[in-house]
């Protein structure tokens, strides 16, 4: 079951008085243990609510009206939880960091409702057919480039061409496989990734196997959390197709894998991504 577990505003909060550092690090610490102990989906703080606004129907109209609000009907951050029961959800609220409001904070926890928690219909049915189609989604759909060894200078015109960030440029040599490539392919990229705005695009070198890559080619790449849910993806679209590299765990993610479906069209699914050399 899912709780939310409410952060209730304060003063400080509504001031929009910013954590230090020391908090900052206490919180991503409180963070880091519910999510090793796989409870911690999602979180997030939230501004002040004089930058936020009501809107209230009244008899059908709309009415807007911008904050500041009384200082207890607000909320000044979340955190999603994934636990058993209320009493597992209680004993992690119960570790919240000390260090927050001087150890003066209200917090709330609320269930999420589960489709379970409905009666079965029409309307349920358009509800879970939604859940359906959202689960199938990916959580980023980008394309991966093959280069014949100037990926980096490729990706670096990408970047002042097209106002890009680079996130990332991994040589074969730096990857935990580089004793699987000839020496004189260490300096040649194995990964690259670039930011425009809310796209990504990747690329890299091709050397050797290259996960099946096609030279001068390009790949769609998926991008899921859930890597049960990446898997039956991956077999959906391999059905007719051939598969360049099985689905299973790398050294980057918990689940990847490469294929061409049925229509030619190339599939790269990254999984559980797992934090990796920059």
């Amino acid at each position: 079951m899912k709780f939310m577990l409410i952060r209730r505003a304060d003063t400080q909060t509504e001031q929009g008085v910013m954590p230090s550092d020391a908090m900052l690090n206490a919180m991503a610490e409180y963070n880091e243990t519910m999510q090793r102990a796989g409870v911690f989906l999602t979180g997030d703080g939230l501004t002040p609510s004089s930058e936020g606004y009501r809107i209230n129907f009244i008899d059908g109209t709309p009415e807007v009206t911008q904050g500041p609000f009384a200082q207890n009907e607000v909320l000044a951050g979340y955190s999603m939880l994934q636990v058993d029961s209320a009493e597992e959800a209680i004993e992690w609220a119960k570790q919240w960091p000390v260090m927050d409001g001087n150890g003066n904070v209200a917090l709330e926890l609320r269930r999420y409702y589960e489709l379970e928690d409905f009666a079965p219909g029409a309307a349920l049915d358009r509800h879970t057919q939604l859940e359906q189609q959202r689960s199938k989604r990916p959580q980023s759909l980008s394309v991966y480039l093959g280069y014949d060894g100037n990926c980096r200078e490729a990706f670096t015109f990408y970047a002042d061409t097209l106002g890009g960030d680079v996130e990332a440029m991994l040589t074969y040599g730096e990857t935990p496989m580089a004793a699987d490539f000839p020496v004189e392919s260490h300096e040649l990229i194995a990964h690259a990734q670039m930011r425009i705005g809310r796209y990504l695009i990747m690329g890299g070198d091709m050397a050797g196997d290259s996960c099946g890559q096609a030279l001068g080619g390009s790949t769609i790449a998926l991008e899921y959390s859930d890597t049960g849910q990446g898997r039956r993806i991956f077999d959906q679209l391999a059905e007719g197709g051939s598969v360049q590299m099985p689905f299973d765990k790398t050294f980057w993610a918990e689940g990847f894998g490469t294929l061409t479906d049925r229509y030619g069209v190339g599939w790269m699914l990254n999984c559980g991504l797992t934090d990796q050399p920059t």
